[in-house]
């Protein structure tokens, strides 16, 4: 175990890369925001649709729903990606992504003050240097917070439906060490590679985790909870600065 591990960017084991949001970077939806995380940028954008889902109609279920979309853009990488449109179908990784995007993004709602509405979230990753899917998880919070607030001050939802935050971060094991957020190279190099959805109020939604061709004990994934829990504190006040200044 190396104790003397310097991360690719210089940064502490526990410390997060730059991020930044830009808001309304899409005119035409009801909330967006440009998250930048490090390398990693991703656009999150924020649509409603004035029914729902035909399987909640023919079921009966009261109020609303929300569902994502997520795609890399073709420059997003350093070779060409293609796009799924292109290949026919969209690939398991994609899939993946935005149905936790579209789990995390429920979890933090009470779906039943959102009204018979969906609301669609589009995240678009301009270009990735790992943790992708947790930029667009907690980008999306920030997009949805802000249609939401569009969306009660006029009057079309009557009571604020999201009791806590969510936000998401990488954690991993690179050369024995637990690390908080990884990028593309910590990624690629990862003995062992998890993915955390929290809220703010420290609730777990969602944990994604696996030994790359390694295990790891409970000492290291003690150690992973743990800066994934301080990462999460932190985007949750990155959040609410984003939020309150738009």
């Amino acid at each position: 175990m190396s104790e003397t591990y310097t991360r690719h960017d210089g940064r502490a084991h526990d410390e997060l890369r730059s991020i930044r949001f830009q808001n309304h970077i899409a005119p035409h939806a009801t909330g967006s925001t440009l998250i930048e995380w490090g390398d990693t940028r991703v656009i999150c954008g924020v649509s409603i649709e004035e029914s729902v889902p035909r399987w909640m109609q023919s079921q009966g279920v009261e109020g609303g729903w929300i569902t994502a979309e997520y795609s890399m853009l073709p420059y997003s990488t350093l070779g060409r990606k293609r796009r799924d449109i292109n290949k026919g179908k969209l690939d398991g990784r994609s899939t993946e992504i935005q149905r936790l995007i579209g789990r995390s993004l429920r979890a933090a709602i009470d779906l039943k003050k959102l009204g018979s509405r969906t609301i669609w979230i589009d995240c678009d990753v301009l270009q990735a240097d790992g943790g992708t899917r947790t930029a667009a998880i907690t980008g999306s919070f920030v997009a949805l917070s802000l249609a939401i607030n569009k969306l009660v001050n006029e009057g079309v939802i009557l009571e604020y439906p999201i009791p806590h935050p969510v936000a998401a971060v990488s954690v991993g094991v690179v050369e024995g060490q637990p690390m908080l957020d990884l990028c593309y190279v910590e990624d690629a190099a990862a003995e062992v590679d998890m993915n955390l959805v929290m809220t703010g109020a420290g609730e777990y939604i969602e944990v994604q985790g696996s030994g790359e061709e390694a295990t790891f004990s409970a000492d290291q994934l003690t150690a992973l909870l743990a800066h994934g829990k301080k990462g999460v504190d932190e985007l949750v006040q990155l959040q609410k600065a984003a939020i309150d200044a738009a």
